[in-house]
């Protein structure tokens, strides 16, 4: 199955979820039995490190699932250990100007094209021996930098950032936008689809793609429907709440209230 790159290169449907709980050996295979071509991996709101990290990153491409992580924060050594333990997108958050995006590039990418440190035959290249000159390329090629535009400063410089050669994608966090925007959780408010609207038309002006995290099949097939072909269904933590939500009281409805209470 494709790596992220791979994935990117193209505009066509690309389906996936966000883990921030669950990091178990048989969560790539979960993924893959399930359809998922990608995964939204979260170290800045998840109790995940980087070793918890580069052993979950293992299990989904070892399932042929293609990875983003979100690493804790924009500060270089940790989009650099973010690359070696082997993410294939690196999606750091708040991204609000075109400054920050360079400094983003910069860390991910080896010289010339950028300033990350040399590590080589780790996980990224797959602990293979390569001779140095051609390692480095190999890796650039392969990690892409998703612009995560989650701030009303992130949506007035989208589409220089989209312009930069090397971010892949430009990824909408919703909630976040909307408590930017002073409007949290209303997503249906002008200010915020006027936000999304002109995040939107900066990936297409650019040929860049666009993702977003979907609580819904039908919310998935209205933003596909505006441009948004990255798309993330809900996370391991919400769908196991609302399945199992949903079958206990779908249970506790057929045995009814007095059989309940009678035994």
């Amino acid at each position: 199955m494709p790596e992220f790159m791979e994935l990117a290169g193209h505009k066509r449907l690309k389906v996936g979820t966000y883990i921030g709980e669950f990091s178990s050996p048989g969560i790539g295979r979960i993924l893959q039995n399930a359809g998922a071509e990608f995964a939204f991996v979260d170290m800045e709101h998840s109790g995940f490190g980087y070793e918890t990290a580069a052993a979950l990153l293992r299990h989904l491409h070892d399932a042929g699932i293609a990875t983003v992580l979100r690493p804790p924060s924009q500060q270089p050594h940790h989009l650099s250990r973010a690359c070696d333990i082997g993410a294939q997108g690196i999606i750091p958050a708040m991204m609000g100007t075109v400054e920050q995006a360079r400094a983003c590039l910069n860390a991910i990418t080896y010289p010339p094209a950028g300033l990350r440190g040399c590590a080589l035959g780790l996980a990224h290249d797959d602990y293979r021996p390569q001779p140095v000159a051609e390692a480095l390329e190999a890796a650039n090629r392969k990690v892409g930098l998703v612009a995560l535009i989650e701030t009303a400063e992130g949506v007035e410089n989208s589409d220089a950032i989209a312009a930069l050669e090397g971010v892949e994608c430009l990824w909408i966090g919703h909630l976040d936008l909307s408590a930017s925007l002073g409007i949290p959780g209303q997503f249906d408010n002008p200010l915020f689809t006027d936000a999304v609207a002109i995040v939107m038309a900066a990936a297409k002006r650019h040929g860049k793609n666009v993702g977003r995290l979907v609580s819904s099949p039908e919310e998935g097939e209205k933003l596909f429907a505006q441009g948004c072909d990255f798309i993330c269904y809900l996370g391991d933590i919400w769908l196991l709440g609302k399945a199992l939500g949903d079958g206990l009281t779908a249970i506790r409805g057929k045995i009814g209230a007095t059989a309940q209470a009678g035994g």
